[in-house]
């Protein structure tokens, strides 16, 4: 048999896991939009007492995306699990995109593209950074 040679059950095996993955990125991914809006809602009710300047906005936003990234790299590959910072690099990368094309589409503004591609790289970093840490934690 050539060296090539893979069994159909190690075929199929490699498919099915491949399908059981995206649900997994998805939850993670809900998980972390949905606390993203419980975050940006209750700074919307502060920000009518505290009237913070524009500097304190932009560091807590940068905050509430940080964590939203955890709880969803936490909710996606659990304590302990396996491959933690890939699965937080990519799903990083997923929020942050989806992010930065939400904020294209209904803002109207056009940022410049250094602008958007730090962003992103911050959600890859933070989420691989995540998923480091989820991953080492005992379960």
């Amino acid at each position: 048999m050539p060296a090539s040679y893979s069994t159909p059950t190690a075929k199929g095996a490699r498919r099915r896991s491949r399908r059981r993955t995206h649900p997994r990125l998805l939850r993670g991914l809900l998980a972390s939009v949905g606390v993203t809006l419980v975050c940006v809602l209750l700074f919307a009710l502060l920000m009518q007492w505290l009237k913070p300047d524009d500097q304190a906005v932009r560091v807590v936003n940068q905050l509430i995306k940080l964590l939203s990234i955890f709880v969803g790299v936490l909710v996606m590959v659990g304590r302990g699990g396996d491959r933690g910072l890939l699965w937080g690099a990519a799903l990083g990368l997923c929020y942050m995109a989806l992010g930065v094309g939400l904020y294209a589409l209904l803002s109207g503004q056009q940022l410049g593209l250094t602008a958007y591609l730090s962003d992103i790289a911050m959600g890859v970093a933070g989420g691989g950074i995540s998923g480091a840490i989820v991953q080492n934690m005992r379960a």
